[in-house]
């Protein structure tokens, strides 16, 4: 009888930390090349089904307060227009740029009260190193991190941005060395989930061999492969929705029987076998703590 009281105290005390510790916000990783509002023959309303619609929807609707962030452009005033011309469309105006392109930026009083007023941010693509090397582990930063655990608060991203999300974060690598040792480089992300490591652009730029060594790499992390016009909203760390009209593909390396990734020289080829492969689609859900896929049924109403 003891035992059994201090199994139920310690499910009890298991359930609360687990609730005390859970995130209350929300990641839009995309794969690029999202429509905004000129893609045509996609099969995804833009108005109702778009990424930039999930993006307003999970920010509180059309008053939502969303700031996009071109940090990782080469033409940031150009890419922040584009944004703001695509959120007009969805009848969303109250959408501010903020143009980072200094750290010191990001502990500028007026910049932080931006950040801390909004419902919601979008990181723009460019090159995903500009984002950790100018934003990370500033103030800004530090803020985005405690609304993202803390409030019901966004951030989405897009290519790069999506890619700078994770722990480790994927910096670069051709997709023709693709599975030679090495042939991926990384670095340390945002730091925004700790479960997975993201690769966008996944299917147009045959990006398959480069996501596959970086799970071989670390092995208990989940690969995520966004396809272009291609999202995930991923909802208390855990819980995974596909939106768009393209693919994601999903590395599980928790099984692999053979990975040599630890003893071979740079530039030899690897070799993976039993690495688990999930191919998901617009309304598929993924859990990332139990490593299972929920797929949307065939006759499902998608209205």
């Amino acid at each position: 009888m003891q035992s059994i009281i201090i199994f139920v105290i310690i499910t009890l005390l298991i359930f609360f930390i687990e609730m005390l510790n859970q995130i209350k916000g929300t990641l839009i990783p995309i794969g690029g090349n999202e429509d905004k509002g000129s893609h045509e023959n996609l099969g995804i309303d833009f108005i109702n089904e778009g990424i930039l619609s999930h993006i307003v929807r999970q920010c509180g609707g059309n008053d939502a307060k969303i700031i996009v962030i071109p940090t990782a452009s080469s033409i940031p005033e150009e890419v922040g227009q584009n944004y703001l011309d695509a959120f007009k469309m969805l009848d969303c105006t109250n959408v501010n740029v903020l143009d980072i392109r200094k750290s010191k930026q990001c502990e500028d009083p007026s910049f932080l009260s931006e950040v801390k007023q909004c419902d919601g941010i979008l990181f723009s693509g460019g090159d995903q190193s500009r984002i950790v090397d100018i934003i990370g582990k500033t103030s800004f930063h530090k803020i985005l991190l405690e609304r993202y655990i803390n409030e019901e608060f966004v951030i989405a991203a897009t290519s790069a941005g999506a890619m700078s999300m994770v722990n480790e974060m994927i910096m670069g690598g051709s997709s023709q060395d693709c599975l030679l040792k090495g042939a991926v480089k990384m670095r340390e992300g945002m730091n925004y989930i700790d479960h997975l490591i993201i690769d966008t652009h996944f299917i147009k730029r045959g990006r398959f061999g480069r996501l596959a060594e970086a799970v071989a790499k670390f092995p208990k992390l989940i690969g995520i492969g966004l396809g272009e016009d291609t999202g995930m909203i991923i909802k208390n760390g855990n819980e995974c929705k596909v939106i768009g009209s393209g693919m994601v593909i999903v590395f599980d390396a928790k099984d692999l029987t053979h990975n040599n990734h630890s003893i071979l020289y740079e530039n030899t080829p690897m070799t993976m076998t039993n690495l688990t492969t999930h191919v998901l689609a617009n309304g598929d859900c993924f859990d990332l703590n139990k490593r299972s896929v929920e797929v949307l049924p065939l006759k499902a109403d998608f209205d």
